[in-house]
């Protein structure tokens, strides 16, 4: 008896272990959000990663998060990083082009939960008075990147905080 159910935990746990292989590992996450104002008020939001404070949706799940800044103050070079609650976890990012009211990239590093490297891009479109200002994650999800996403829903998940970024930057 002891066999079998030693068997069929094995065969679950290979099961298992083979579903989570066989997933996706590369992921994107987008959002946009049309705001009342030229490119360069959003861009500008984006591009000076002091302003993230304002807008941020994870900047205000640990009022006593430590953060640094190093490089210019704006644009290519300019560097990131935190260090906070298991809301807000620890990492850093850093700007890797920057085009004026059009495109801002950036390369994302998680430390802490889990670690994890992801790109980072923010367009600005203008249409006509107003602006379209999409952000897109990229990355591609390791073994235990795969397990996780398998059982939440990532693009709900970071997409929704994405919503509420957005939302935040469209009133300032």
């Amino acid at each position: 008896m002891l066999e079998i159910i030693a068997a069929v935990v094995v065969l679950v746990v290979v099961g298992l272990v083979v579903v989570i292989a066989m997933q996706k590992a590369d992921f994107r996450i987008t959002r946009s959000a049309t705001m009342a104002t030229p490119p360069s008020k959003p861009f500008e939001q984006v591009n000076n990663l002091r302003n993230w404070e304002g807008w941020s949706p994870w900047a205000k799940l640990d009022p006593e998060m430590t953060q640094a800044y190093d490089g210019p103050e704006a644009g290519k070079g300019a560097k990131h990083s935190w260090s906070g609650n298991n809301k807000v976890g620890e990492g850093r990012m850093e700007i890797l082009e920057s085009q004026p009211n059009t495109l801002v990239r950036m390369k994302l590093e998680f430390l802490r939960p889990m670690k994890a490297t992801n790109d980072v891009e923010f367009s600005f479109e203008s249409q006509g008075e107003q602006t379209a200002v999409t952000w897109t994650m990229t990355g591609r999800n390791n073994f235990m990147g795969k397990a996780f996403a398998l059982f939440m829903n990532m693009d709900k998940m970071v997409g929704g905080d994405f919503e509420k970024g957005l939302a935040s930057m469209k009133s300032k």
